[in-house]
């Protein structure tokens, strides 16, 4: 059987791709950041990471896929911004988002998912929501309830035993052990993980063997 061959981009360490079937599948996956990708890479062995710029990639890219996954950055679309904005950072947010779901909508002949934070205004797309995510997709995505919980509480925490609290049990929310690995900020890359669980609902909704119908 020939492999499906996806592009996950904006990859991190690859939360959303840790439950993908692996024997049915060929992965391109894209991170700028080569320490993160370095991650992913172990993790991942089998899968080929790129360290690039994901938008760009994209662009030149696109046309070698059957599926494409994209999680570009929300710090700029989420709810933090109403908080951010009252303390004076007052910011646009980042329309690459939407120029992906634009260019993909209107090129790419695969499935794809471009996914996101619930964001701070009345999105200018429709997406599907599932959890605390927006997903625009070709597919139909129903909402999920969430199964597992995380107090965000201690993210704001200040000492250290109570940080170091906190990242094990992020550790332990996304099913991933980054104690041997060199990172910033090992909180930040897990927070910004789609936890493996819905992405391999998300998988499961691109991938049965019926659709309704692509929307």
């Amino acid at each position: 059987m020939e492999k499906i061959k996806v592009l996950n981009l904006y990859a991190g360490i690859g939360g959303n791709r840790k439950l993908w079937p692996d024997k049915e599948i060929e992965v391109t996956a894209v991170e700028i950041n080569d320490k993160i990708a370095t991650v992913y890479k172990d993790l991942f062995p089998n899968d080929k990471v790129v360290v690039a710029d994901a938008h760009q990639y994209l662009l030149e890219h696109y046309k070698e896929f059957d599926f494409i996954w994209s999680s570009p950055p929300c710090p700029t679309h989420s709810g933090t911004n109403h908080f951010l904005n009252a303390q004076g950072v007052v910011r646009y947010p980042d329309m690459k988002l939407y120029q992906e779901i634009i260019f993909i909508k209107a090129w790419f002949h695969g499935l794809y998912c471009v996914e996101n934070v619930i964001p701070y205004y009345e999105p200018l797309l429709n997406p599907y929501i599932s959890e605390r995510h927006c997903f625009w997709s070709n597919f139909h995505i129903s909402n999920r309830k969430k199964d597992l919980s995380i107090s965000i509480t201690n993210s704001r925490a200040t000492t250290r035993r109570t940080r170091k609290q906190y990242l094990k049990s992020l550790e332990l929310y996304h099913g991933f052990d980054l104690s041997k690995y060199k990172l910033y900020d090992k909180r930040q890359v897990l927070r910004n993980c789609v936890h493996p669980k819905l992405g391999k609902y998300i998988w499961d909704c691109a991938f049965k063997e019926k659709q309704d119908k692509l929307v």
